[in-house]
């Protein structure tokens, strides 16, 4: 395995995770999958996020899956962990308990327990930094209500809070913005459907959903996409073509159920979600079926 000049570069798959029949936690089935991933070529994961469906957990089921993770990742291989809570010192435990486990880097979404100010947002970052693990902060203005904007970001990286952002606004203009005011700052894509556009963009690492079904294709697109070259992003227009039905999930409502539906297809266990998520709508699992299947069809895997 290639080791990565920063343990939060490259591709940190945002983990789904398997639940039994009776939607306990399979804690053996997310080590091996933990581990399918490091062999195909993934460069990490980011357990305990949105796809992880992590609001459903308790307490001691987020710390194990953190535990689980890290036990499961060979050398070389990234656990970046998602820290979000709705307060900062239950943010610091979390940072706390992943630092403990052995994990080299955190997401940590804004607060959101209500539309944060400026000023709210940088001391929250504060506080989470003083912890001492790297802080790759994660913009999603549509869930959380809070922007971090460019120039915001430029704020906290110049006073040394976070070394990356997960930039999930869809809109690749931020991008050169964002390398104009904080040129220091690493750029890792936020969602599957943007990974070109930013990959052009200097995008240094990206933080995907697809790989969890298709990470073959999904690291050769990643690899085509963020070379510089320009014969490279020829040969990835068709590849995301073929894939963008379904990377468009991942900026949906409904992508965790998407994500876990086409593992199923491809032979790994997605299965069902915690409630309140519910299965998709028929029409919308013919689709992702449908279009899973498509990609197989090309060899894609």
């Amino acid at each position: 395995m290639t080791q990565l000049a920063q343990p939060w570069h490259g591709i940190h798959v945002a983990t789904a995770l398997p639940f039994n029949d009776d939607l306990s936690v399979d804690y053996d089935g997310f080590g091996e999958h933990v581990r399918w991933l490091a062999e195909t070529g993934m460069h990490g994961v980011t357990p305990n996020g949105s796809l992880g469906e992590y609001h459903t957990l308790t307490d001691e089921e987020r710390a194990r899956v953190v535990e689980v993770a890290v036990e499961a990742a060979p050398e070389g291989f990234g656990v970046m962990p998602g820290a979000a809570a709705y307060g900062s010192q239950e943010t610091c435990r979390w940072i706390e308990q992943a630092a403990d486990a052995g994990a080299h880097s955190v997401l940590l979404l804004p607060p959101n327990a209500y539309r944060a100010d400026r000023q709210s947002v940088v001391d929250h970052y504060r506080a989470a930094a003083a912890v001492g693990l790297p802080i790759v902060a994660y913009n999603n203005p549509y869930d959380t209500k809070v922007d971090l904007t460019p120039d915001l970001l430029a704020e906290l990286h110049g006073e040394g809070l976070i070394v990356a952002v997960k930039e999930f606004t869809g809109d690749v203009r931020r991008a050169y913005e964002i390398a104009e005011l904080a040129p220091g700052l690493d750029l890792l894509v936020g969602t599957d459907d943007v990974l070109l556009e930013l990959g052009l963009a200097g995008a240094v690492g990206w933080i995907a959903g697809y790989p969890n079904a298709l990470p073959a294709a999904s690291k050769q697109l990643y690899d085509l996409a963020t070379s510089g070259e320009a014969a490279d992003i020829a040969s990835a227009l068709p590849l995301y073509r073929d894939l963008h039905p379904l990377l468009r999930w991942d900026s949906k409502t409904e992508f965790v159920q998407a994500i876990k539906l086409s593992m199923d297809v491809v032979g790994r266990k997605g299965g069902a979600c915690r409630p309140p998520r519910r299965a998709l709508a028929p029409e919308a699992a013919e689709r992702v079926i449908a279009d899973t299947k498509a990609a197989l069809a090309k060899g894609y895997c």
